[in-house]
């Protein structure tokens, strides 16, 4: 049953073939006997109370294509009855007295809440190690990083914990886990989903959105998630991008006389010989489906990786200034006065890579430093937009790897964090710019000890453009079986 898919559940759960009570009890049951450590909390109690509403709502006939079906939150949604931690200290007790919209979203489709997924702290990582609650380990290597910020979510859907997650995406944390672990996800275009009750990282470049197994899955799930929110004043609204729609309503479209932009500077050095094997591979497949390559060029996107490590740590201090330790979250037990309980708190509540960035945030906004830095990295982060706009003239989705290489070992870039910085090359310049994007898997790599571990096809489109990013990828998954595969263990 757990390897059905959102649609095959949808089935059997509208036929009364199984209930809503039973699916939850088999997935806390995969849960609990799992070792990846996806989950900082779980409380079965209230995810049995969910599943019996669930099944009230198919004996009565009111249901969604989603009820019945369980789901786990990236630990950056707040979530009401669970922990919402965002993997720090800071929050590691806080419990939210609401919902973010899309926890309510899910909810009102009828889904069932599993539990809170464990994440790098505040969204900031490639790896998640810098989890206080310790790393995930990805499920097709067990030595490997699942990939960051969302590697619980991405592992989770991996080893079949949970037949979908919610995720966020600052620069490449729902594109990047999905493809260390195998599994699709998808980055909306900016203010599609809303951030209202999503514990804020960079605030002009968060981003929710699904993953699972397929295309055809992240669908149903956008279908819920999206839409305008008044609470959220970076949402879109109706009419400017806002409006619910149905995402999976061109899936079955033929790619024929598919443009695919193919850029030259994702294929240069430093991009592993397994990965761009792996991705040639899955361009070939796309042509094979009648698609056309076209060279494009994205001559900026050497400059993301600067521009990103100003303005996400600028807006993050911002956001983290909050965190005080007087009105909630962690707050140190001896202190002196008012300055020194904010200093102790803040010092003993945040990680090192939070506050390697909120230092970074602090010191490009102040006086002196706000031009040279802040401002000019503004400048650059609208040429690489200008770059991607250029580019779709000439074609109608950009393709090329998630990553440069497959995921690495735990611990092996925990002293570098530059190194870790280095390995969102590929997907930074898209967040910047505000696009969707996905990332669908495409292959396997051999890693640095030969280890069997996947790799992930990058696939980018235009603004609002998600309905033809999942059309493109479930075709090619209609054609390959590369999402289907499972880790050796997983039963």
């Amino acid at each position: 049953m757990h390897t059905k898919s959102l649609k095959e559940l949808s089935r059997l759960l509208q036929a009364k073939q199984i209930s809503s009570t039973e699916l939850a009890k088999l997935y806390l049951d995969r849960i609990a006997g799992s070792d990846l450590n996806a989950f900082i909390d779980i409380n079965a109690d209230l995810t049995l109370q969910q599943a019996a509403a669930a099944d009230q709502r198919l004996a009565a006939g009111d249901t969604t294509p989603l009820t019945g079906i369980p789901i786990a939150h990236k630990d950056i949604f707040v979530t009401r009855g669970w922990r919402s931690t965002a993997g720090s200290k800071m929050l590691a007790n806080y419990v939210s007295p609401f919902d973010a919209t899309v926890v309510e979203q899910f909810h009102a489709a009828g889904m069932v809440t599993l539990g809170k997924l464990n994440c790098d702290e505040f969204a900031m990582g490639s790896s998640n190690e810098n989890s206080y609650f310790g790393p995930v380990k990805n499920p097709w290597d067990k030595a490997a990083v699942p990939g960051g910020s969302s590697g619980g979510s991405a592992a989770t859907i991996a080893a079949r914990l949970a037949p979908a997650a919610t995720a966020t995406d600052t620069g490449g944390s729902i594109r990047q886990p999905a493809s260390f672990c195998g599994v699709t996800g998808i980055k909306p275009t900016y203010g599609r989903v809303s951030r209202f009750g999503m514990i804020a990282f960079a605030s002009s470049l968060d981003q929710g959105g699904p993953m699972a197994q397929s295309a055809e899955d992240c669908a149903l799930l956008l279908n819920a998630m999206a839409g305008f929110d008044p609470r959220d004043s970076t949402s879109l609204e109706p009419g400017k991008g806002g409006d619910k729609e149905d995402f999976g309503r061109d899936l079955d479209k033929s790619l024929q006389g598919l443009r695919i932009g193919v850029p030259r500077e994702y294929f240069g050095k430093g991009l592993a010989s397994d990965v761009e094997q792996a991705v040639r591979a899955a361009l070939a497949e796309y042509e094979k489906l009648g698609a056309t390559l076209v060279d494009i060029s994205l001559p900026k996107t050497e400059l993301s990786i600067p521009v990103y490590y100003v303005i996400a740590p600028a807006e993050a201090s911002s956001n983290l200034s909050r965190f005080d330790g007087v009105r909630y979250g962690h707050r140190a037990k001896e202190y002196k006065d008012l300055g020194d309980m904010y200093r102790k708190s803040r010092a003993e509540g945040f990680g090192d890579e939070v506050k390697r960035r909120i230092l970074v945030g602090a010191y490009v906004l102040s006086h002196g430093y706000y031009d040279a830095y802040y401002l000019q990295a503004q400048k650059i982060r609208r040429l690489i937009a200008q770059d991607f706009s250029n580019a779709f003239q000439q074609c109608d989705v950009i393709m090329g790897p998630v990553a440069p290489t497959v995921a690495w070992d735990l611990g092996d870039k925990a002293d570098d964090p530059v190194a870790n910085y280095l390995a969102d090359i590929f997907t930074l310049s898209t967040s910047l710019a505000g696009l969707p994007g996905m990332s669908i898997p495409c292959g396997f790599g051999q890693g640095e000890k030969n280890g069997k571990r996947p790799v992930g096809l990058q696939v980018i489109g235009n603004y609002f453009d998600e309905a033809r990013l999942l059309n493109v990828a479930h075709q090619y998954q209609l054609a390959t079986d590369w999402h289907l595969r499972k880790p050796e263990g997983v039963n």
